[in-house]
């Protein structure tokens, strides 16, 4: 299953994003967030593998602002690179855009999750707490712990997935996360014996466990809030 190439049009303003459509009637749609590398092949490949488990999925270009069509791979270059772009972008209009794709699905009816991974896990809450989900999905998200003055805003179904071996994100903060969500609506939050990145099939900290456990949680965990 293949997916294409999309605009979104957010007031004045448009930017692209990959579809991934289902066979059928969809169980609801996920708005996926990118990692540091942009829409890559990665993050498609999670859009298709959401078609085929029944969901539609997009993947909006959140570097647009800057540098538009980024596709990085995962060598020590692409990693600076990523890292000069994120420190670039502008979480506020990130966002705004994320907003306009889950009108934009809204608009084809059903309900609207965000999915996100690293960078998209922190804009995952971030959406979580400051738009209108109706569930959400963090993987790894390095930053949150700085964040969790905005917990006591998320009003949907909210799931964490993180390393206990990620050198980016402490098991402090992983603590200070269960801490700030666990009096929410509905939290899940999963710690795996694995580092940053794991869900990834195309890094070196790949973890196919892990992966294939998290992904699961995910896909029953939206199935349940969308369905």
């Amino acid at each position: 299953m293949s997916g294409k190439d999309i605009t979104i049009k957010a007031g004045d303003d448009a930017f692209s994003a990959y579809l991934a459509t289902t066979a059928g009637q969809a169980a609801g749609s996920v708005v996926v967030i990118q990692e540091i590398f942009g829409v890559n092949s990665h993050i498609r490949a999670v859009c298709d593998r959401l078609a085929a488990a029944g969901f539609t999925a997009l993947a909006p270009d959140l570097f647009h602002h800057s540098e538009p069509g980024v596709q990085l791979g995962y060598a020590e270059t692409d990693v600076n690179r990523g890292f000069g772009l994120m420190q670039q972008m502008d979480q506020g209009k990130a966002l705004a855009d994320l907003d306009a794709c889950i009108a934009d699905l809204r608009s084809h009816g059903g309900k609207v999750a965000l999915l996100g991974f690293c960078m998209g896990g922190l804009l995952a809450f971030r959406g979580a707490a400051n738009l209108k989900p109706d569930a959400a999905v963090a993987y790894y998200g390095g930053g949150i712990a700085s964040c969790l003055g905005e917990a006591g805003s998320i009003a949907c179904p909210i799931q964490f997935h993180f390393g206990e071996k990620d050198h980016f994100i402490p098991m402090t903060d992983v603590e200070k996360v269960r801490a700030a969500t666990d009096g929410l609506k509905e939290t899940e939050l999963y710690v795996y014996p694995a580092d940053h990145g794991f869900n990834c099939d195309q890094r070196g900290s790949y973890d196919a466990e892990a992966a294939r456990l998290a992904w699961q949680r995910s896909v029953d965990f939206l199935h349940r809030h969308l369905g």
